[in-house]
């Protein structure tokens, strides 16, 4: 038994130019329902006692580091996250670095002081930052943030810094 299919329009073959068109008009319907997701609302605790709020990063491209001492791979990227802030912090760049609930205060601050972090180090004591940047468990949980407060792109394990260098240079040339 043979099934004819009809087709009640006159469909033609699309061309390559057609065709690039059609793609582009989806996609672009696809995009315009998404929106970046933003930066979660959080008040972090600096060693110094003082707190930082994730609105006082606005303005500014942010990378906000999840780590803890006893991570071998946060203590390695460590000195590429200072040679990075070091390498944009006069451009309007911020790190902030935030230790997991689990991880002793005063590793952190021993930490800090003995390799001298440039940075702002912050301890969640109580894992709810954690939990408000998407319920972070593994070390290390990296988040660009642009200037507008919104996440730009999540690393979990270390950042290839090339790329990472790369991308915090365009956001630091948005307006």
């Amino acid at each position: 038994m043979k099934m004819h299919l009809k087709t009640p329009l006159n469909l033609q073959p699309l061309g390559r130019r057609d065709w690039l068109i059609a793609c582009a008009l989806g996609l672009s319907a696809i995009l315009a329902g998404c929106s970046a997701e933003r930066a979660p609302a959080s008040s972090f605790v600096l060693l110094d006692g003082s707190t930082l709020t994730s609105a006082q990063l606005q303005g500014k491209v942010s990378l906000v580091n999840f780590w803890a001492t006893s991570c071998t791979s946060c203590v390695a990227e460590m000195p590429e996250l200072v040679a990075t802030h070091k390498r944009f912090k006069d451009r309007g760049y911020e790190t902030l670095a935030v230790a997991m609930s689990y991880d002793p205060p005063s590793y952190v601050v021993n930490f800090a002081q003995t390799r001298q972090l440039p940075f702002k180090v912050a301890i969640d004591n109580t894992g709810s930052v954690a939990r408000d940047w998407g319920d972070v468990k593994l070390t290390p949980t990296t988040f660009l943030v642009n200037k507008r407060g919104e996440i730009v792109k999540r690393f979990v394990g270390t950042p290839n810094f090339v790329e990472l260098h790369q991308l915090i240079e365009k956001l630091l040339a948005e307006t």
